[in-house]
């Protein structure tokens, strides 16, 4: 009846490769993954099977929850109907901020890790579009600003693919 014109699926952190058997029946155009500094997962199968097929990959939760923009210490807590104040418990708020404070040092001058995070995504010829959360006009701008074609330096590239964190899932990460 011509009421869809395309069709996406959403895939889950944990297990990326889930949906390869759906992509191979040729009825989907599109699949949403984590894929960031830290989640590089998507890279081992799924992004070679979407490049084969012809299928759009966005990529959501570019700032691992925060954690890419680098403005998390390990004091920060939120409100508790924030459900940030669930996920960032110590254990797991600890080790995210230890991980981003590796990245700092590479972050090149004129340029927040944020837009870092952004343009390791955009960098990656398979990734169609990221969406990332704003909550701010100024976050809008940044992060716009990012879609101007310019990727990372091959050689930063490499270093951050150094950065892959494959996680567990706990409790509190569900």
């Amino acid at each position: 009846q011509g009421k869809l014109r395309t069709v996406g699926v959403s895939v889950n952190r944990w297990e990326p490769n889930n949906c390869l058997q759906t992509l191979r029946t040729g009825l989907i155009d599109a699949v949403q993954v984590i894929y960031n500094i830290f989640d590089q997962a998507p890279e081992d199968q799924l992004f070679p099977l979407c490049e084969e097929l012809d299928i759009a990959v966005i990529a959501r939760v570019p700032f691992d929850e925060g954690t890419l923009t680098g403005t998390l210490t390990k004091s920060t807590t939120w409100p508790d109907d924030d459900w940030r104040s669930t996920y960032f418990v110590p254990e797991n708020l600890e080790s995210s901020v230890d991980h981003a404070d590796r990245l700092k040092p590479l972050v090149p001058k004129k340029m927040t890790m944020a837009e870092m995070a952004l343009r390791f995504i955009l960098s990656n010829p398979t990734v169609s579009t990221s969406i990332p959360g704003m909550r701010t006009e100024k976050h809008v701008r940044q992060n716009i600003g990012t879609s101007d074609g310019k990727g990372l330096p091959k050689d930063l590239l490499v270093t951050l693919k150094q950065h892959r964190w494959d996680r567990e899932p706990t409790w509190w990460s569900q």
